[in-house]
């Protein structure tokens, strides 16, 4: 399987042609499917960017939503929203809902998007404040910016959702599997959590990764030997490769506000 990846591609901040090149480069790896995730647009233009990048690329678009998804809008009605696109067209997948996607060669592909959940780092003294806790609903609501026990008891409802559903998705798929790709949005791990070529501080990692998610997926590693299982993420806007285990890699992609970077996945 060839796949074409990117991640944090922001399009509402692309200018002039930023978007025809966006397309050019999936275009040009011929590739059997397009990964996107998180962070790919804002609330109120989400859902006209996916269809667009959809009819252009004209090849499945598998995605998971990131925090800025979210934003101006709130996580119930984005995913609301998310999960009807593939009653009309199976191939603009929200993962979460319209389940895994086999490729052409068996290999399964799911996704979760993750919430950064106040576990990794040093929360309680990190002074990192970030947009989110004003512009999703359900975070402001919960006085998220000014009360740091309210954020972390929000967030970490959300992560643990998340990875509630995930773990339900893995156990469904991994049974003769050989090889099984998970996009989530939030590092799941410390050591994926990169920043500049190293792993970001204890300032940073609270927000920046996804710990719930990560166990789900040790286990799964663990109770799996003989599967492969590949990861690919991003929010950090930093590239690194990260082994979790001896079957689990994972891969933190590359973003710029105003850019895109589109890699080239072959699964084989």
């Amino acid at each position: 399987m060839k796949a074409a990846w990117a991640t944090d591609v922001h399009l509402e901040f692309l200018k002039g042609d930023g978007f025809a090149r966006f397309v050019a480069e999936v275009r040009a790896l011929d590739a059997e499917a397009l990964f996107l995730t998180g962070d790919i647009a804002q609330a109120e233009s989400i859902e006209a960017m996916l269809r667009r990048v959809r009819a252009a690329v004209a090849i499945p678009v598998l995605f998971v939503l990131g925090n800025h998804d979210y934003y101006r809008g709130g996580v119930a009605e984005v995913r609301a929203m998310a999960s009807a696109l593939h009653v009309g067209d199976d191939g603009l997948r929200w993962l979460p809902a319209a389940g895994p996607w086999r490729a052409a060669d068996g290999t399964v592909v799911v996704g979760v998007d993750g919430w950064g959940d106040g576990r990794a780092g040093a929360p309680e003294t990190s002074t990192v404040q970030l947009n989110d806790w004003l512009l999703i609903g359900e975070l402001s609501a919960a006085g998220a910016l000014y009360d740091v026990a309210a954020r972390r008891r929000c967030l970490a409802a959300l992560a643990d959702a998340d990875a509630a559903r995930l773990e339900e998705t893995l156990r469904g798929v991994t049974a003769g599997a050989e090889r099984v790709v998970v996009l989530t949005h939030v590092p799941p791990f410390e050591g994926a959590c990169w920043h500049d070529g190293e792993v970001s501080n204890g300032e940073w990692l609270p927000w920046f990764t996804c710990v719930a998610v990560g166990a789900v997926l040790l286990r799964a590693a663990r109770a799996n030997p003989g599967v492969r299982f590949e990861v690919y993420c991003g929010h950090t806007h930093s590239p690194g490769v990260y082994r979790a285990a001896e079957n689990m890699v994972v891969h933190t992609g590359q973003g710029r506000y105003g850019a895109t970077f589109v890699r080239a996945v072959d699964i084989a």
